[in-house]
């Protein structure tokens, strides 16, 4: 990230009722873990294998086990969900979040979980093809429209990008034309649509009960 985005990430949050007070006893000899996180307390929202920790050593670890899926996400108008988005990929261990278009994004959604999530970016719609192409990777779009396979019944790849349009927008039109394929979300409601970051989570979780599961 460069400077100003960095800027754009809020402090991470120091909460006594949640994490662990100073490191009790001998500090252990180990170059993972924080020499003032020790001294202090970890008071993150990090799982307990995690805890004292530096981000560097836990983005490692991370990367040793993450799966092979990517979300995409359409930005051309600053859209909020994509904090949501980002936190949600980090909780499933997706490889990584790809954020199209704009490339400044407001990150308080994101809890702070940008900072062991890989986040990438790509000015526009053909460049993240072109990438996906390279990597061999299947676009998969997520969206209510006509001829799309309903995500309850169909067998994700793998190894695929889920692609999520903007909220209120949707896919946009060269989106839709490059996707491999597009998957619905079953409604039952009054509405048309199911918020951006909503149906990012809920298309995530299908990728984990079919191969992580």
């Amino acid at each position: 990230m460069t400077k100003p985005e960095t800027d754009l990430t809020p402090p991470e949050a120091v909460l006594d009722s949640v994490g662990v007070g100073p490191w009790s006893g001998s500090w252990p000899n180990d170059p993972r873990f924080d020499p003032e996180l020790l001294e202090h307390g970890d008071r993150r929202n990090v799982v307990d294998r995690y805890r004292y920790w530096t981000v560097e050593a836990i983005v490692a670890d991370l990367d040793t086990r993450r799966h092979p899926f990517h979300v995409a996400i359409e930005n051309w108008r600053h859209d909020l969900n994509i904090g949501t988005v980002v936190r949600t990929a980090n909780a499933f261990l997706a490889e990584a979040v790809h954020v199209v278009g704009k490339k400044r994004w407001n990150r308080r959604g994101a809890m702070v979980t940008d900072r062991y999530q890989h986040v990438r970016h790509h000015p526009d719609v053909a460049e993240l093809v072109a990438w996906a192409r390279t990597a061999d990777l299947p676009l998969l779009a997520v969206d209510n429209l006509p001829g799309a396979r309903p995500l309850e019944t169909a067998g994700l790849p793998r190894a695929c990008v889920l692609l999520f349009g903007q909220e209120g927008t949707g896919l946009s039109q060269e989106a839709r034309d490059a996707a491999d394929g597009v998957l619905s979300i079953a409604q039952y409601g009054s509405t048309r649509s199911i918020n951006a970051g909503v149906a990012a989570g809920i298309a995530m979780h299908a990728w984990i009960r079919q191969h992580a599961v």
